[in-house]
C-alpha cells in the first residue's frame, strides 16, 4: 500500500469521527491505567460496568490500598481473571505510591515495570492520557492492518512497528483509536461489513464478502 491511499484512509477515518478515544470511561491517568488493567480479556462494556461502582469508592493508589485485595474483588468480581487482576492493581498501587508520589509515570519503561502492564497497557495509557503517538496494537489493530494492508505483520510488535514508521504523522495520535473503532464495527472478524465501510475502494483485503 502506497503512502497516498493509506493517507486517504485516514483523512477518511478523521472526517467520519474528527475526536476518537477510548470506551473505557475515566476522569484521570490513574482511573485509565485501572480500567486498562482490567480490560485485558474482557469487554469495555464490562470494565465500565465495574469501574462505574469502583470509582466512586476508591480511584487513587492509596485509596484502592485501603480496600485491600478482598475489598476490591469485590468490585471487580464480574471482570475475568478477577484474582490476577485484583493481585496486580494492589502491587501496581503500592508501587505507584512508593515509587512515583502516586501518580501514573508517562514513560514506557516505568509504565511496564508496573504489575499487569505489558506494551499494549503502556500504549494506552501513554496515548490517551498523555497524548505520546504510540500504536497500541490489539486483536482489532493486528486484523485491520493486515486485512487492508495498511501495515502487514506476522506478529503485533511488527504490525506496532510498521504503522509507527507509515501512518502520516498528521493521523499518528488517534490512529489508534481510528483502528480499534473500525475494527470493533466494520471490519470485524467473521465477516466485515464491506459494504458500509468508508474505506472499502482503499483497502486491498482480497477476500471481500459480495454482499
Amino acid at each position: 500500500m502506497n503512502r497516498e491511499k493509506r493517507t486517504e484512509i485516514f483523512r477518511r477515518l478523521r472526517e467520519h469521527n474528527p475526536n476518537p478515544t477510548t470506551e473505557l470511561n475515566y476522569d484521570s491517568p490513574f482511573e485509565l491505567l485501572i480500567a486498562v488493567i482490567l480490560s485485558a480479556q474482557a469487554t469495555d462494556v464490562g470494565v465500565n460496568k465495574a469501574t462505574a461502582k469502583l470509582f466512586p469508592a476508591a480511584n487513587t493508589p492509596q485509596a484502592i490500598l485501603d480496600l485491600g485485595e478482598e475489598g476490591l474483588k469485590k468490585h471487580i468480581r464480574t471482570i475475568g481473571l478477577y484474582n490476577s487482576k485484583a493481585k496486580n492493581i494492589i502491587k501496581t498501587c503500592r508501587i505507584l505510591l512508593e515509587k512515583h508520589g502516586g501518580e501514573v509515570p508517562d514513560n514506557r519503561q516505568d509504565l511496564e515495570a508496573l504489575p499487569g502492564v505489558g506494551r499494549k497497557t503502556a500504549n494506552v495509557v501513554l496515548n490517551t492520557a498523555f497524548g505520546h503517538p504510540t500504536m497500541a496494537v490489539d486483536t482489532h489493530i493486528f486484523r485491520v492492518a493486515n486485512r487492508t494492508g495498511i501495515a502487514k505483520g506476522k506478529t503485533v510488535l511488527e504490525v506496532e512497528k510498521k504503522l509507527l514508521r507509515n501512518v502520516p504523522k498528521e493521523f499518528l495520535h488517534d490512529a489508534h483509536h481510528w483502528l480499534i473503532l473500525h475494527g470493533r464495527y466494520t471490519c470485524i472478524a467473521r465477516k466485515p461489513r464491506c459494504g458500509s465501510c468508508i474505506i472499502e475502494d482503499l483497502c486491498e483485503y482480497k477476500d471481500k464478502p459480495e454482499d
